[in-house]
């Protein structure tokens, strides 16, 4: 009998409890407004919520391929499936045309929409929580004065339960801090507008830590590295793993242009990041670098030859056009004179010139993912942004075979370090990623 009531007692619990969690999940709608009625935008707040934009890279993931920019609908795989993203132009059947400014705070920073729906968490609220009142009114400025774009997301694709939105309620109630950004009267102003840029509007941990089961960053190991489709987003800080230590002025360089000579170019994702920074006020880009570099510069050496301003310098090639005759008959090796010498080993000018293998984070990674990236996909031309490489993909003119032996070659010669495993994997993720 006394079991019994003992049950019946964790029984009710759990029913209230789960009733409670029930309705405090539930959020309420906000009404709706006409786009008509909210006259014409502040042109400081637009200039202002323009360059906020840019910052908080919010096109690349509002923008599908070959589509208008903010209208949405880009796929974004997640280990739980692919959410799309949504159209965030004044479009008020599909885009959020008839979001208050109530309403658009709320989904910045609690991840709810106006019809009271809890987002997914591929949009970085944990992030953007702690973006000012200014600021989010500014970015509303901005949203509400471009041109409206009817276009509807395709539906996401998520198993259940993940597909019932409630459940993101729980997923707030472990991850989800709310708190604006509160600057330290210890550090100076350009370190508190760095630390408010990085971990509020420029989400950059969101790609650059490490995330737990359930899709959540893990708050221990910030910016230790992650993953953001399909490429590796190195550790930064102490954490990092660059051949060569960061210093502000490298690190500015390349958030702004998306290529230093000593770092390389950035690739994936990072290309548009580098693109939307290079459009921004150059003291936000200083200020962003100044902290990053304030967290550690990891290992990396500091007594790198700084003799030449290009690319290419290789300290066993010197404009070379062979295999290295340690290794005359690796297999890699006669690929790379093929394809890659003429321009990794020669002292070309950019955009053609290659860059320094010796530096290469890629070739230096422990794992191949972005090394077989870049040889399968190549470098693009950058659109709006000063000359930096370009490199023609292989993926179609070497086989799986042939990239595993010339990344290996690479791997041994200027990482000197063992080979890799898992090649198959991460080819077929680079290809099917074209």
């Amino acid at each position: 009998m006394k079991l019994r009531s003992v049950l019946l007692t964790l029984l009710a619990i759990g029913v209230i409890g789960g009733t409670a969690s029930f309705f405090c999940a539930l959020e309420s709608p906000i009404p709706p407004v006409d786009a008509r009625s909210l006259g014409v935008p502040d042109r400081a707040a637009v200039r202002r919520g323009a360059s906020l934009a840019l910052l908080g890279d919010c096109a690349t993931c509002h923008t599908a391929p070959g589509g208008l920019p903010y209208a949405g609908g880009l796929a974004m795989p997640t280990p739980f499936g692919t959410i799309y993203s949504t159209n965030i132009t004044p479009d008020p059947e599909t885009g959020i045309g008839r979001w208050s400014e109530q309403a658009f705070i709320r989904a910045l920073r609690s991840g709810v929409d106006r019809e009271g729906r809890h987002l997914y968490p591929a949009f970085p609220y944990d992030h953007f929580t702690r973006v000012s009142d200014d600021d989010a009114k500014a970015l509303y400025a901005f949203f509400m004065s471009i041109d409206p774009v009817k276009s509807s997301a395709p539906p996401n694709e998520l198993p259940f339960p993940l597909n019932v939105r409630l459940t993101l309620a729980g997923w707030k109630l472990l991850f989800l801090r709310q708190a604006r950004f509160v600057a330290d009267p210890s550090k100076d102003e350009r370190w508190n507008r760095g630390k408010y840029l990085v971990e509020g509007l420029g989400h950059c941990g969101a790609c650059h830590s490490p995330r737990n089961l359930l899709g959540a960053e893990k708050t221990s190991a910030g910016f230790a590295g992650g993953e953001a489709e399909g490429w590796r987003a190195y550790a930064l800080g102490r954490s990092s793993r660059s051949p060569v230590a960061w210093d502000e002025a490298a690190l500015a360089d390349y958030l702004a242009r998306g290529w230093h000579a000593l770092h390389g170019t950035a690739q994936g994702p990072m290309a548009n990041v580098a693109n939307n920074l290079s459009q921004v006020d150059p003291a936000d880009v200083r200020a962003m670098a100044h902290y990053l570099v304030s967290l550690g510069k990891g290992e990396g050496r500091n007594d790198v030859e700084r003799t030449r301003s290009g690319p290419g310098r290789l300290p066993q090639a010197g404009g070379a056009q062979a295999a290295t005759p340690s290794i005359p008959s690796e297999p890699g090796g006669a690929i790379y004179a093929t394809v890659c010498a003429s321009c990794h080993d020669a002292d070309r000018p950019l955009p053609l010139g290659g860059s320094r293998l010796d530096l290469s984070t890629a070739v230096m990674d422990e794992v191949p993912t972005n090394l077989v990236n870049l040889v399968v996909r190549g470098i693009p031309a950058a659109s709006g942004a000063s000359a930096r490489p370009i490199m023609p993909g292989f993926g179609d003119v070497l086989d799986d075979r042939q990239i595993s032996d010339l990344a290996n070659y690479l791997r041994t010669r200027f990482a000197g370090k063992r080979q890799w495993d898992g090649f198959a994997k991460a080819v077929a993720k680079a290809r099917g990623g074209r």
